[in-house]
């Protein structure tokens, strides 16, 4: 086992990894930029090493410096966490040339799984259900014209080294496709610095859900079910709840078991996800697959009692998993708690918290690691908490979320738990009526 891990991470993330090593025996190394020296990963690790200014390409993007501060350290495993770094393969190979475990995917196996267009090709190979388009990277306009009229409008254009909903178009007729093809290279290469692209059927009133799954080194893997992530503005998820109300017992077992031999087939080793779409008429196809931890990973822990960052770490050191399947024994939603302006277009908005009152009382937890006195910077992402409620039914877990929010008191910035009241209280969630569209109807009152 390690004695040692270094979390190339910050905020609630690298205090989450922080706590399973606490409890597991193994010291801790926190990185921080400048910007996040009062932090509180910075104060729970045993450790702590600056690792440059506010901006994250000279701090958390930065692969030479969070090297040598493992290295001054003599930290033998680092823990990415989620963005950043989670997912570079570079970054994996790096850690292993210095001779340091990287607890997360290989080099070669994030290479496999993070291009999303030869992702799509091998699940393609490994039997797993793919949206109809083209079976890779598109060559030119010329070849993106074909590859339309054969899947048939409407289509998704995807930046094959794409996420965050850069670089995806929708086209609804071909009229619209040489501005969408323009646009969407254009943005992916100002993004990514890769303007490859590849085209997808676009499945109408789809559900984002996706399959927790854990890989060991011998070739196993595993799932923990489903959660379904379809309230999204902009690709980008504002709320998650597991089971999914669109699941039925049929189609969890058909999504658990491609998720499954997704992974065995690739020899996946690891906690990862993936992700599916699936259509209004529960047809399921591969979206791509998340090599690394996920925001949304407490709700997965609450329902089936797993700790997944404890499994990451053992898997890591080299210890079997048990290859049982787990399913959702109650119900379990979490609100993405975000320094933002739902009144105002969502618009960030860093800047000091003044109070903060954390809720609590039964099947409530909190993921955060900020305080009364906490300054937000501007720099980075801007979720500050998660807040998860776990209940026997969805009914009580919405209830719940409702009381937990009227708890919940941040005052000095403003913030997205307004929006999270209302949406609580929406006639379509509460039905479990929603779609990756859901957004597009909802007003702020």
């Amino acid at each position: 086992m390690f004695k040692k891990i270094l979390i190339a991470n910050r905020g609630e993330i690298a205090l989450r990894v922080i706590r399973t090593c606490r409890e597991m025996g193994i010291k801790t190394v926190a990185v921080y930029s400048t910007a996040d020296e009062e932090s509180l990963h910075v104060r729970f690790a045993d450790e702590a090493v600056c690792i440059g200014p506010a901006p994250s390409s000279e701090s958390y993007l930065k692969m030479s410096n969070i090297i040598a501060a493992a290295e001054i350290t003599n930290a033998d495993a680092i823990h990415p966490g989620y963005g950043f770094l989670s997912e570079n393969a570079k970054f994996s190979k790096l850690c292993e040339e210095h001779h340091i475990k990287f607890i997360g995917a290989t080099g070669e196996m994030i290479d496999q799984m993070g291009d999303k267009a030869n992702a799509k090709s091998t699940m393609i190979a490994a039997g797993v259900p793919c949206v109809p388009g083209s079976e890779g990277v598109i060559i030119d306009f010329e070849d993106c014209i074909k590859v339309a009229n054969e899947t048939g409008y409407p289509v998704m254009l995807k930046a094959s080294a794409g996420g965050g909903g850069k670089g995806m178009r929708a086209v609804w007729k071909k009229e619209d496709l040489k501005e969408a093809w323009d646009s969407a290279r254009q943005e992916s290469k100002a993004a990514f610095g890769n303007n490859d692209m590849y085209m997808e059927k676009l499945i109408e009133e789809p559900r984002h859900i996706e399959i927790q799954i854990v890989g060991d080194s011998f070739g196993k893997a595993c799932h923990l079910s489903e959660r379904d992530c379809s309230v999204q503005r902009r690709h980008q998820k504002l709320t998650e709840e597991t089971p999914s109300p669109f699941m039925t017992d049929d189609l969890r077992k058909r999504m658990g078991d491609a998720a499954v031999k997704a992974s065995e087939f690739i020899k996946y080793e690891g906690a990862g996800t993936v992700e599916f779409l699936v259509d209004k008429h529960r047809n399921f196809y591969f979206m791509e697959m998340n090599t690394r931890i996920q925001v949304e990973h407490p709700i997965t822990e609450e329902v089936v009692n797993y700790d997944l960052i404890r499994e990451q770490i053992l898997v890591a050191a080299g210890v079997p998993i048990s290859g049982k399947n787990y399913f959702p024994q109650m119900h379990s939603i979490e609100c993405r708690i975000n320094a933002e302006d739902p009144l105002n277009n969502f618009r960030p908005a860093p800047g000091k918290i003044t109070t903060f009152h954390a809720p609590g009382g039964h099947g409530v937890r909190i993921d955060t690691h900020v305080y009364a006195g906490y300054m937000i910077p501007p720099n980075y992402d801007s979720m500050i908490a998660k807040l998860i409620t776990t209940a026997q039914s969805r009914e009580e877990a919405i209830n719940k979320m409702k009381r937990a929010l009227d708890e919940f008191v941040i005052e000095g910035i403003k913030t997205t738990i307004p929006f999270h009241r209302q949406l609580m209280d929406h006639p379509d969630y509460v039905a479990g009526n929603y779609t990756t569209k859901f957004m597009e109807d909802f007003e702020m009152k």
